[in-house]
């Protein structure tokens, strides 16, 4: 799979208390982790989605989904799928998906962050997919 175009992307790490969020430049150089969201109401956090995307200028979003490790879809990755597309919509971005299968345990262990009830650990997982999507792929699409 060819490496995808760089551009300015927000990727999301969902979870039901915290939303992991990470940013690139538009060359997809330098990989930023952001303030992750304590989930509030869907308006409530889709105001700080704007403000990430119109500050940093993004143009797509990728999203991580937690498959099992045989690589099927778990009922939390069906949930960020439904979340992810309602996102993607209603800011009018193209999206692309990342396995996300151990991200936080990954993040955990490099950043010695294992138990953070912050934030910290959701962003620092968030900005490993958007490595591993800047590495891998696949391409954004508009959502279905």
């Amino acid at each position: 799979m060819p490496k995808p175009k760089p551009q300015s992307i927000l990727c999301i790490d969902v979870g039901k208390k915290r939303i992991g969020l990470a940013g690139c430049d538009p060359l997809g150089i330098t990989i930023s982790r952001l303030p992750a969201i304590h989930r509030k109401s869907f308006e409530e956090d889709l105001i700080r989605f704007k403000s990430h995307c119109q500050t940093r200028e993004v143009k797509g979003l990728v999203v991580g989904l937690p498959l099992n490790k045989e690589g099927f879809p778990t009922k939390q990755a069906k949930y960020c799928e439904r979340y992810g597309k309602k996102i993607a919509r209603t800011l009018n971005l193209p999206i692309a998906w990342v396995n996300e299968h151990s991200s936080s345990w990954v993040a955990g262990e490099i950043n010695g962050l294992h138990n953070d009830r912050t934030g910290q650990l959701d962003s620092a997982a968030a900005a490993l997919l958007l490595e591993q999507w800047l590495r891998e792929g696949p391409e954004l699409k508009p959502v279905q």
